[in-house]
């Protein structure tokens, strides 16, 4: 299957976006292999794929969730990942928002660079299509956080991702990198960190604890290394809340 050529509407979207989102540096470019390799970075809110999209490269593919690429499983979706978190005074107007961007959203993920995720039987055709790419020398961007707090920088990561390496190593017998990637809009940048290699000796379900937590607290430590600023957290919270690097 040849890479899909993004529709010129979707160009002139991208091109928006890109004068209107903040201008970020990438930093680390030396940590990440030649070839094949998962960037696993930080959401920061919608910021972290946006940023993926415009700053990491174009033989680059971004895990995106699979209902903002089906038009009747964008609302409810959105509305539950996004705003469901908002006071509930305004949420009928956040809910209403959900039903207003389903057709942007499946336009844009849908010509953008990503590959869709389920959680479903479904989920082959993501870990099929990922590792077809992977194959081809392409990187993966993955943001596994999900709604457990760990510290005050990154949630919990979903560990199964890293399953991806035992069956790259299966078809390859090359070791998979795990790149970790901590973006914050606040300073403008985007960093990558030293790479975490998969270890095909030791059982998957350590495997999976162990590069999770190597990549987490590598991407606490490089935004606790930064100067002082706000740190753009998973959930949709107000900003008034949101946390500084250098405290818990």
């Amino acid at each position: 299957m040849s890479k899909k050529k993004p529709s010129a509407a979707y160009l002139a979207v991208k091109k928006t976006v890109w004068a209107l989102f903040p201008k970020m540096k990438v930093e680390g470019w030396e940590n990440l292999p030649e070839g094949a390799a998962v960037i696993v970075g930080n959401h920061a809110q919608m910021n972290g794929p946006i940023a993926a999209e415009l700053y990491l490269g174009e033989n680059r593919y971004t895990w995106c969730a699979g209902q903002m690429m089906t038009l009747k499983e964008v609302p409810a979706y959105a509305f539950q990942d996004f705003w469901s978190q908002k006071p509930k005074s305004v949420r009928w107007l956040y809910r209403l928002f959900s039903y207003l961007i389903a057709p942007l959203s499946v336009f844009i993920f849908t010509n953008a660079n990503t590959i869709p995720v389920y959680h479903d039987a479904r989920v082959l055709l993501t870990f099929r299509e990922t590792l077809r790419k992977l194959r081809k020398g392409a990187r993966i961007v993955i943001f596994p956080e999900h709604n457990v707090p760990r510290n005050n920088i990154v949630c919990e990561f979903q560990e199964r991702f890293v399953d991806l390496a035992q069956m790259y190593y299966g078809m390859t017998h090359e070791a998979l990198a795990f790149v970790p990637l901590y973006t914050t809009p606040t300073l403008k940048k985007m960093i990558l960190g030293a790479p975490v290699l998969f270890d095909p000796e030791r059982p998957i379900e350590e495997e999976r604890s162990r590069i999770c937590e190597e990549l987490m607290r590598s991407i606490t430590q490089i935004a606790r290394g930064l100067p002082r600023h706000t740190v753009i957290p998973y959930a949709n919270m107000p900003q008034k809340d949101y946390p500084c690097n250098l405290s818990e």
